[in-house]
């Protein structure tokens, strides 16, 4: 597995803004991806190749998805070494859930080792100083849970208070960082690890004209692990806060609950976006950022002087929420080149885009530029959820 190893923008301690005290901050951030990294324009033949499907009409689908998806790379942990170990999974209607935790399992807890050690080496404090740890996976399914892997692989104390959310989907990286922030303003002192980690194994099927919206997540999604360290009143000069964590909302939509369906059966998880999703979300999103902005007396006349870290679900949900609330282009850059970096990695997304947020900044300060102070982190899941936290970027 590889892990993020990229310098942390904004960190020098003599630009540091201060946070508020008692408020949590996250510390620091990190990432990891199998080693298997995927080309959009390879993807359609390879896949049909390795599913041993020849049907032109899905071929051509797939092709177009690809290309409207705005996906360019992506890391997967599908190999053609595990479908030579697990030939099963390319059979229509075989009962391989069983195959697909014993990969999923063992995968997502190595990345979300990788991705851990890489946000605490970031971070400069022992393993030791965590207190306690938020684990977040739609991709895994066992008792004891990933939370207790993950902390015995990095030699956490027995004594970290831990918890696991599962099944969040794309919402599960912000509802996890809601979660922290809530231990780390009620437990003074603590040190919150939050990882996430995903894989498509779970849900990764043949083609079949039966399920064409099957083909919108082989077009669209990733794998990977994300990270980060969440704490308050940090400590002058051994630790750097890079995004104060000022208030954190959650709202589900009555009625919406099959727009993002996915059930765990014997062929593994069966998925599926309706496409009503994106205008459900474009018709409810400016009230539920209204209610995060004006705690610090913003309107929406405001939307375009603060920044936007919004989990990119796909790019139609992007430009819609980009046209209702009247956004220039620049101001979802980070979101859109993890979306073209990495795909939708389901939770973990919410890290990438933060750490291309700490790069968008760096370069709009290094030209003197304004950029906002205040934000938003946004995420979208089954629900329909919307999770929502303001917060302050210390590093402009």
């Amino acid at each position: 597995m590889g892990s993020g190893t990229v310098e942390q923008e904004g960190s020098s301690s003599s630009s540091e803004k201060k946070t508020s005290p008692g408020k949590a901050a996250i510390l620091a951030l990190g990432k990891a991806f199998p080693h298997q990294l995927v080309m959009q324009e390879f993807l359609v033949d390879g896949y049909f190749r390795n599913t041993n499907c020849d049907d032109p009409d899905l071929k051509e689908k797939l092709t177009r998805l690809c290309k409207t998806t705005t996906v360019k790379t992506r890391y997967v942990v599908m190999s053609e070494e595990i479908l030579r170990t697990y030939p099963e999974l390319v059979v229509e209607g075989r009962p391989t859930v069983k195959q697909r935790l014993e990969i999923c399992n063992k995968a997502v807890t190595q990345m979300a080792i990788d991705a851990s050690k890489a946000c605490i080496e970031k971070w400069g404090k022992s393993v030791s100083e965590i207190t306690h740890l938020v684990y977040v996976s739609s991709s895994e399914a066992r008792l004891p849970g990933g939370d207790l892997y993950l902390a015995r692989g990095l030699g956490l104390s027995p004594e970290t208070r831990r918890i696991q959310l599962y099944f969040m989907g794309c919402s599960g990286g912000v509802a996890g960082l809601r979660v922290a922030k809530d231990i780390a303003e009620n437990n003074p002192g603590s040190r919150v690890l939050l990882a996430t980690s995903e894989t498509t194994i779970i849900g990764f099927k043949p083609p079949s004209a039966d399920r064409p919206y099957d083909l919108v997540g082989v077009a669209l999604f990733g794998d990977g692990a994300g990270a980060m360290i969440i704490g308050t009143d940090p400590i002058p000069v051994t630790e750097r806060p890079l995004f104060e964590l000022h208030t954190a909302i959650q709202n589900f939509l009555p009625d919406t609950e099959k727009t993002i369906d996915g059930r765990l059966t014997e062929e593994g998880i069966s998925f599926r976006l309706s496409r009503e999703l994106p205008q459900i979300i474009e018709d409810h999103i400016e009230e539920f950022c209204d209610k995060l902005i004006r705690n610090v007396g913003f309107s929406d006349l405001d939307y375009n002087k603060i920044f936007w870290a919004v989990h990119p679900g796909g790019p139609a949900i992007l430009n819609r929420m980009e046209k209702r609330l009247d956004l220039t282009p620049e101001k979802l850059n980070a979101s859109r080149r993890a979306l073209a970096d990495y795909g939708n990695a389901s939770s973990n997304t919410i890290v990438y885009v933060l750490e291309y947020m700490l790069e968008e900044s760096s370069k709009t300060k290094k030209k003197d530029e304004e950029d906002g102070e205040w934000g938003l982190i946004l995420a979208f899941g089954p629900g329909i959820t919307f999770e929502g936290i303001l917060a302050r970027n210390l590093t402009v």
